[in-house]
């Protein structure tokens, strides 16, 4: 598994618990809105508003938080601040490829934030293009369950149209499924339908090849995935860097 998606899964295996709640809400408030926005406010018919809510309810958002997104996405309420979607691409230490997903209602106040952690941890902006060519777009579902069964799991996925690849962690606890992108949400109703319980489904970039760092790029590296992690009008990150286990949990334990 990369080093970056060993950190996601590290990430998102802390969840809430360790999340500043409010970041975390103002991230999954933005997504709805915008699958509202995109696709209507009907659930049923919405596969993207229906996760989204779902992630949100799992995160014990309240319902009026909940209906009030899916009534500004849809139109039917206007607060006057309107989100807008764009990407950054850039580098990290040792030459890191960095793609990030913005949604932000002042993309001044984004750009200048984002400057900011890039130069604090060794990396810089680039120019639009100069990363996306090294990333893949492609549906991301993660899977948790005790023991899970990587030969069950992969029998499940070549039934579904649009499944591509599989990852299980070592221990056995939390598996990746890999989906084309237009496939994603046939391939989580799927993968439910056959019995695994499904913790995550996006959309993400994932890379064509790595890097692998360690030492103090490896460092500056985490610390600057964690303070992206931690900016709430980021709402995803893509980068191409492989850290060796026993070096994260070195990193881990400073």
């Amino acid at each position: 598994m990369s080093g970056h998606n060993k950190w996601s899964s590290i990430k998102h295996k802390k969840g809430a618990a360790d999340a500043k709640r409010g970041k975390l809400f103002t991230k999954l408030i933005k997504e709805i809105t915008l699958a509202a926005r995109e696709g209507g406010s009907d659930l049923n018919g919405n596969p993207r508003l229906r996760l989204a809510v779902a992630t949100a309810k799992s995160n014990s958002m309240p319902k009026d938080n909940i209906d009030r997104a899916i009534k500004k996405g849809s139109g039917e309420l206007d607060d006057g601040n309107s989100l807008e979607e764009f990407t950054y691409e850039g580098y990290g230490p040792g030459g890191v490829a960095l793609f990030l997903e913005i949604v932000t209602d002042n993309r001044n106040r984004t750009s200048a934030d984002v400057r900011h952690i890039l130069s604090k941890n060794n990396g810089n902006l680039g120019e639009n293009g100069c990363v996306s060519w090294m990333f893949d777009r492609r549906g991301v579902i993660g899977l948790t369950g005790e023991s899970l069964d990587e030969d069950a799991i992969m029998e499940a996925g070549l039934e579904l149209e649009g499944f591509e690849d599989l990852e299980v962690d070592d221990d056995g606890a939390s598996a990746t499924i890999y989906t084309e992108s237009g496939s994603l949400y046939k391939v989580k109703d799927g993968l439910e339908a056959a019995g695994f319980t499904v913790e995550e489904a996006r959309i993400g970039y994932i890379p064509q090849n790595t890097i692998k760092i360690e030492g103090k790029k490896a460092e500056q590296m985490l610390r600057l995935m964690d303070m992206l992690e931690d900016n709430e009008d980021i709402v995803g990150i893509s980068a191409n860097f492989e850290i060796e286990d026993a070096e994260m949990e070195r990193i881990a334990n400073l």
